[in-house]
Formats: C-alpha cells, structure tokens, sequence
C-alpha cells in the first residue's frame, strides 16, 4: 500500500491550477512502494505521477533529489523529471504534505529477474553514475555506515515484536564490526541511486526504460551502490548467489566505467556492508511497524542471508569477475 495520505478532488483542482498541464482526465492511488503516497496523474497533455512526500524523506532533502533528478534526465537517463508548476518551482505543498509531479515513464518492473535483465542494469547503472558527475550539490548517505550501529540500537528486542527476531539483531550486531573494519577509506565517488531494487528499474523490449525513486540517493562510493544492486539481483528465492546474473550486471557495468583495483577489491565487504543496512532497515521496520499498518512487512531474515554468503566470499571472483 502506497497511499498513506488522501487527496480530495477539491484539493486536486486547485494543486493543479498552480501548473501549465492541461485539464484533469482521470487520478488514482499507485498500490506499490512504501516510502510515500504516489498517484497516477492524466491530463490532456499526458501522463505524469504526483508523489506526496510523507514522514521518512526529510523535506530539507527534496530540492536536491529533484535537482539531481533533473540533472540526470537532462543528460540522457531515463528518470523521472520533476515538472515546475507556473512560478518556475517543481515543489508545493497538498494535503499537508510536501509533493511534486514528474513525468510518467513507460515500462513494467521484472517480477522474476532473469539473467537477461542484468546486463542492461549494469550498464544503465554505469550511466547514471557518469550522468551524475556534473552536479555539484553533495548529500551525505543517511543510511551509510555510520547509521547502521545506531540503528540496530534502537531495534528493541524486549517487546513482544522484537523478542522473535533477538536472534536476527545479535547476528547482525556482530556482523558489523568486521563490516567497519573493513570499510575502504578512499574509492571513487559520486552520487549514487542506493536502492535500485527491480522495483525501481522499468523494462520495456528488453531494455532499461526507466530509473525511479531517488528518495535514498546520495554522495558515495560508486562500487556501493553496484554492490546493492548485488545484493538485490543476483540472489534466488532459496537464498543461492546467482554467478550468471552477477557476472552479466559487473561486466556490463565495468564495460561502461571500468571498476579500479581498489573498487574489485572491496566487493565483498562493501556487498556485505549493503546487506547488512537492508537487513536492518527492515529489522527496525519488522519491529516497530504497528499492528494492523496498510504497510506489508519485509522479512529481514531474507538479508541476513545474503549478508552471510558475502561474509564467505575469499575475493572479488565469488562474483563472477
């Protein structure tokens, strides 16, 4: 469920008189993501998505994931624009909530990754990174090392929703001391997606027609975030590293900007590291989520198994290099 706040016809109307788009054809809920309230938006001059931003992006940030996303749509990737409204500002406020439109991209989400999905993200990975490189604003990585330590601290395994995953927060808790030890101090960096997971990634005839939802991205190591997309695509459902489909996604992403010593290097510990911060975020979220939230729970257990294969991996060819 991603329609957290309701937006009356009233309210609609007078949002949109703010913006040049043509007259209001049809407006619906989009039931997917679990971030913000996103809606389907046709007007007589096209499709377009109108996203209110809801408690966990921090209004502070939102001029500069749409600044970066403008900057990477003008570039070439296939992102979505933000649309200004009539003053020349892409951010308003509807409902209570901060919210902007951007523009509607076509294609649909892998349900099942195949191995032919891969080398098109690789690639298009590479892009966004290189698309990146112009745009001077910087934003910190809130959810990069520094938070994973205080945010399995704030996991409370006493109550009756944390006491089933105690077992879960103390493996993690000592997983992420070698994690920090390990953490590289200098690789090359920019800005990064930091959560392209399919559902994020539209495919259309067989290639990557659309980049979505940039509300974690930030300034970081680039070989980071191909270790999410790691994590994210090249597992099966029993939990097995997939080499075909890791091999296809570095290949072509090292094919487009080539990866540097240091970069093949750290693969392991920084695919460890991307683990482990998916594995808390959903611990804290499995915890804390209130009973009876139109919200469906991840299983942090998924990652906690991924996060031990990276533990066992000797080197850069457990991924397929």
């Amino acid at each position: 469920m991603a329609v957290y706040t309701e937006v009356s016809d009233e309210a609609l109307a007078s949002f949109l008189g703010d913006y040049a788009i043509g007259e209001l054809v049809a407006f619906r809920g989009i039931a997917e993501g679990v971030e913000n309230s996103n809606f389907s938006l046709r007007t007589t001059q096209g499709d377009f998505i109108l996203t209110l931003y809801e408690k966990r992006v921090d209004p502070a940030d939102l001029p500069w994931f749409l600044g970066l996303m403008q900057h990477l749509a003008a570039r070439g990737i296939a992102c979505p624009r933000p649309v200004a409204g009539r003053d020349g500002s892409a951010l308003r406020r509807l409902a209570g909530k901060a919210a902007a439109i951007t523009t509607f991209l076509p294609g649909i989400w892998p349900r099942r990754v195949r191995p032919e999905h891969c080398a098109p993200l690789g690639a298009a990975l590479a892009a966004l990174h290189r698309a990146g490189e112009g745009y001077a604003p910087t934003r910190a990585n809130g959810l990069g090392p520094g938070a994973w330590g205080p945010l399995l601290e704030r996991c409370d395994t006493t109550g009756e929703a944390g006491r089933e995953m105690a077992p879960v927060a103390a493996e993690l808790r000592d997983g992420l001391k070698p994690i920090l030890a390990g953490w590289p101090r200098r690789l090359p960096s920019g800005h990064i997606h930091a959560d392209l997971f399919p559902d994020n990634v539209f495919f259309l005839e067989g290639r990557v027609s659309g980049l979505i939802d940039f509300y974690f991205a930030a300034t970081d190591f680039y070989a980071y975030d191909l270790a999410v997309c790691l994590n994210a695509w090249c597992f099966e459902s029993d939990s097995s590293y997939n080499v075909t489909k890791s091999r296809a996604l570095i290949h072509a992403y090292d094919a487009a900007r080539p990866l540097t010593r240091e970069e093949r290097a750290a693969l392991p510990v920084l695919a460890a590291g991307a683990a482990l911060r998916f594995a808390a975020t959903r611990l804290y979220d499995w915890i804390n989520t209130p009973a009876g939230a139109l919200v469906t729970r991840k299983d942090p257990l998924e990652y906690l198994r991924r996060l031990r294969f990276h533990q066992a991996a000797t080197g850069e060819a457990a991924y397929g290099f």
